[in-house]
């Protein structure tokens, strides 16, 4: 086995769980693992008040108007970003281009859903889809 692969089995199986998540992270996020920060995560619920997976969810500060953060739905319709600790006000809403139930229906959120972070917390919210009427 050539020395290449050996420091690509060394990487992937000693270093990969330790440094590939902070590699994958959101270039938008500067937080460093060390620092302090406060979490948001939530569930999206659908219609059926099941959760839905691969859903969008993008956070802002109140007084930006584009996402800082983008996360998406994980398979039990979970999701959470780090934020920096310290007193800040969020608003937390969901990216829908494209998703429709599965009788061809489109989705929305019911609505926006504010967040407010004091200090080094976590804050649990949940989004609702509700489906579009023609």
């Amino acid at each position: 086995m050539s020395s290449f692969c050996l420091l690509v089995v060394f990487f992937l199986v000693v270093l990969g769980p330790h440094v590939l998540p902070v590699a994958l992270a959101s270039p938008a996020s500067k937080l460093k693992p060390t620092d302090p920060y406060a979490l948001i995560a939530g569930t999206v619920w659908g219609p059926d008040d099941r959760p839905v997976y691969g859903i969008t969810v993008k956070i802002r500060r109140v007084p930006d108007k584009k996402p800082k953060w983008e996360v998406y739905s994980d398979h039990s319709g979970e999701f959470a970003q780090r934020v920096p600790a310290g007193q800040a006000d969020y608003v937390v809403s969901t990216d829908l281009k494209g998703v429709k139930t599965t009788d061809g229906h489109a989705l929305h959120l019911a609505e926006e859903v504010p967040v407010h972070v004091e200090y080094d917390e976590r804050v649990d919210i949940g989004l609702h889809l509700v489906r579009e009427t023609k």
